[in-house]
This record gives C-alpha cells, structure tokens and sequence, in this order.
C-alpha cells in the first residue's frame, strides 16, 4: 500500500492542479514542491525501513513493499510491484531530483500550474517503471514518460522545441515498440504463458532456444538502447536536450535514461540469462564505442547544453560496460561480475545526480542571457562566484575525481570489468581523460578569463532575471543571443537556484565519501542478480 501511494501521490496532485484554474502561479509551484517533498519523506520512510537481506534477492523472492493484483487475466498481467535493492536506490533518487526541479522552478512565468502538473505526472510515471515487476505494466508505465516529456520539450523548450520533442517522441516511440515485440517474446516463451517478471526469472523462458533467445534479447535491446540512449542510437539526444528546459533536461538525463540501463539489470539480464551470457561481449563493445564516441563528441561542441548532453553518453556507456562484464561467465569469478554490476548501478545513482545539476545550471545560463554558447560566455567566476564553485564541483564530480560519487562509480565498474575483459576496459579508460579535458576547457571558457565587451544594454525580463531576452533561431539548435554585460549584469545564483543545486551536489559528494548508505542496499541485489545469470 505504501508503495501505490508513492507512485500515484504525485499524478494525484496533478489531476488537482489541472482543476483548480483558479490557482495561482506560486500556489501551483508550491503545490508541486509540497507534493514532490512529501513523496520523497515516503521514499525515506521506505529506505528506513528496508531490510536489504529480505528485499535484495532480485527479482526472485523478498520483494518489499510487494502488491499484486490481478488486472488482465487472460494473460497473466497484473498490478505487481515491489522494491529490491535494484529499485529503491533509482526510487529514491527520482524524489530527490523531481524536488530540485520543483524548487529551481519556483518563478516559471509560462503556465506554472499545467508546467507542475506535467512534471508531477513524469513523477508518476517513473516510479512506477522502477517499481513494475509485470512486464506490461513496466511497458505502461515506460511510455507514459515519452508522452509526459515530449509535452514538457514542446510546451516549454526554446529554439527548435516541437522539431526537437517530435524526434524525441518518434525515436523513443519506436524503440518502446521493438520493446513490446520482445516482451510479447518472452510471453510466448514461458512455460507459464505470464508477463510476470517474478515468475519469468524463476522459470527463464527461451532456455532451450538459442536463436529464439537471441532475437528476444535484440528486441528488448534495442528498446532499451534507444531509451538509454546507446550508440548509435543517441542522435535525439542532443536536439532534446539543447531545446528542453533546464528542468526537463535534468529530468530527461537524470531520470529517463536510467529507465534503459535500469531495463537491463531488471529484465534482459535476469529472464534472458543464457542469451545474455552468449551476447555480452556486444554489450561490452557497444559500451566502449559509446564511452569513446560520447567523450570525443562532447568535446568538439561550442554550446554547453549539448556537452553536457554527449557526456551522458559516454557516462551510459560505462554503465553497459560493467553490466556485459557481468555476463562474460567464464572470463571473470563472482565477486568480480558482481563489482561490476553494482558499479554499474551506482553510476546511474551517480550520473543523476552530477548531470542534473550540470542541466540546471545550464538553465542558470540560459535565464541570465538566452544562449548557451561558449563563445558568448567568460569570466564568469568574477560576477557569479557561487555558480562558478557549483559548476566547478559538478564538472570534478562527473569526470570521476576521487571524493565525489563518479569515482566510487567508474572504479568498481573497471575493477569488475578488467578480469572479464581487459582489452576493451583499457580502451574505456580513455574515455577518462577526454571527460576530464573537456570539463576543464568548459570550466575555462565559462569562469575564467575577461569578459568581451557588451553590445547591448540589459534590460529587465518578465522573470526578473535582468537581461533582455532575445528571439529564438529556428535554423538550428544552438540558440545564441547577444552577449549581456556579463562583468556588471550577471546576477549569481539565487535562493531557490541554490537550494535546488546545491543538494545534489552535497548527496554527490556524500555518496562519494559514505558509499556504504547505498552499497548495502545495492551489493546483496547486484550479486542475487549475478547469480540468475550465472545458473
């Protein structure tokens, strides 16, 4: 019951602020904090309580928090959800992030109470995805987050918004297909004729077929390749993000591409154990392809946003990795798969919590002079030095410096990865150091450095951010303004910017001290995980 209520709280709100029209603007974004607090307190309540010796048997048995109810029965689908030690770490993080945007969005101007309503509703949708263990009802829940972002990405992004969340919807949409054909497969395949995924991984469909297994796994694959975004399947990515909202960023990065790499450890892994084991190696190298690809990339772009965008990426990239790491059986002992498994995990933790600050202080760019381009920015550390320091701490949390998440993260996943595959985890290491280059020129170009003259006077905007907006390009996806008076007019992050940011970069920080909080809960659920494989 207390799980329901997690996940249906926040859409519940939604539905009260679409018909309370007469509410206004702070009372709706007050709302939505008080809603996306209150869900995160239960969350909290949820890990308190959490015993990860019951819940941390994957998807087998000691499910916590479980209900099970009966919704179509001619196939076996049904309201079955749960927390392991998988689920709750991305539970918990999705309340933390959806609250940070609830507080960075305190003075949205443009229809605050359908703005709220729409990220409640994604709320919803994420955590029940986390918490499905019915396959139809994870599909359910996967494509309501398609729906609920491409709303946000039209309704409220800048330059080539409808273009950017129309190739969001149609490259998502399709793989989400490719996800039911696979998830139709496994249906099919069971003994049991279930969509339970409970069931499926007691019983693993598909065994005795080989072929059969292996066009099931490309199918749920290439669902969740596109979703994560993988190599080459990743060129909406960058649109999407450039043209989205900082809020929407954060989200779309730090929450939606987790529901990929989440898909694996929680599906294809466990029910697909033989068909994983035999294609692992190309999840390795598709991994390293896309760590290598999203690093060099990231590094030839001249606008923040995008980046930040390539860099998830290769950040995704390691994540699949130490997950085909874990299922080169016969290269690597257990204890070795399951390091890499739960470093894979702790990087999605990890990477929520870095790139969801880097997106909202890009939004922090974008309010203060509608542009994201490098060239129009510098010596910013001057006029903004808390921005300057949060954005410093960002960009060394996600390039992996020692005491921050991003380390304890990338450096179980190469421990792990290094016994099963060597050669292709030596190549992943680059990948490092063009991260942390590229970090360092951005954080050149944006703090240091004089400012170039001003061109045009500042003038107060509807949200009282003190520059004059300027009209968006519709020929491209790199909006660019002219440059504010960036050595008198910059204004440094304000209240409600902090209290958003600063968070995450506290829990990234914490995390990277006091990895224990969420190792405890993950290791006994990554090696439960590893164990299916290995049978």
């Amino acid at each position: 019951m207390l799980l329901t209520v997690v996940i249906f709280l926040p859409v519940v709100i939604a539905g009260v602020l679409l018909a309370a029209r007469g509410l206004g603007a702070r009372a709706a974004i007050g709302l939505w904090v008080a809603a996306s607090a209150v869900d995160l307190a239960l969350v909290g309540w949820m890990w308190w309580r959490f015993e990860p010796g019951e819940g941390a048997s994957g998807v087998v048995d000691g499910l916590a928090y479980e209900a099970d109810l009966q919704w179509i029965p001619t196939v076996d689908a049904g309201y079955h959800v749960g927390v392991d030690g998988l689920s709750l770490p991305l539970l918990a993080l999705t309340g933390v992030l959806f609250l940070a945007c609830a507080i960075y969005s305190l003075r949205e101007p443009d229809r605050p109470r359908t703005y709220a309503a729409l990220f409640l509703f994604l709320q919803t949708a994420c955590l029940g995805t986390f918490a499905s263990l019915d396959l139809i009802l994870f599909f359910v829940f996967f494509d309501l987050t398609i729906v609920g972002m491409y709303f946000v990405i039209a309704g409220w992004g800048h330059g080539n918004a409808r273009r950017s969340a129309l190739k969001f919807f149609l490259y998502t949409f399709i793989g989400s297909l490719a996800l039911l054909v696979g998830f139709i497969g496994l249906f099919l395949g069971s003994d049991e004729r279930t969509f339970d995924m409970v069931a499926l991984a007691a019983n693993p469909p598909l065994a005795d077929s080989p072929v059969a297994g292996g066009l099931v796994l490309l199918a749920i694959g290439l669902g969740l390749a596109v979703k994560t975004p993988l190599f080459p399947f990743h060129t909406w990515l960058p649109d999407a993000h450039t043209d989205a909202p900082a809020a929407g960023s954060a989200v779309l990065a730090g929450i939606l591409l987790k529901l990929g790499t989440y898909g694996f450890v929680r599906i294809a892994m466990p029910i697909l154990p033989e068909a994983w084991q035999r294609w692992a190696m190309v999840a390795v190298v598709v991994g390293v392809i896309s760590v290598l690809w999203g690093a060099f990339v990231a590094l030839a772009q001249t606008d923040v946003k995008r980046m930040i965008a390539y860099t998830s990426v290769n950040h995704m990239g390691y994540v699949l990795l130490g997950l085909g790491a874990a299922g080169l059986v016969a290269s690597a002992d257990e204890g070795a798969r399951t390091v890499a498994t739960v470093g894979a995990m702790y990087q999605m933790v990890s990477h929520g919590l870095l790139t969801g600050a880097l997106f909202l202080l890009s939004g922090v760019l974008w309010s203060r002079g509608h542009t994201y381009a490098f060239d129009r920015w510098g010596g910013l550390a001057r006029p903004a030095p808390v921005f300057a320091g949060c954005l410093a701490l960002a960009a060394f949390g996600s390039l992996g410096l020692p005491g921050f998440s991003g380390f304890i993260a990338e450096f179980q996943i190469f421990t792990g990865a290094l016994q099963a595959t060597p050669v292709a985890t030596v190549i992943a290491v680059v990948g490092i150091l063009v991260t942390a280059g590229l970090f360092l020129v951005a954080l050149q170009r944006l703090l240091t450095g004089d400012p170039v003259d001003p061109v045009v006077p500042a003038e107060a905007d509807a949200d009282g951010t003190g520059e004059r907006p300027a009209p968006d390009r519709t020929d491209g996806h790199t909006v660019t303004a002219t440059r504010p008076e960036v050595s008198a007019r910059v204004v440094d992050l304000r209240g409600h910017e902090v209290a958003s940011i600063v968070p995450l970069l506290v829990l990234a920080l914490v995390l990277g001290l006091l990895p224990r909080i969420v190792l405890d809960v993950l290791e006994p659920a990554a090696m439960a995980v590893v164990e299916l494989v290995a049978r």
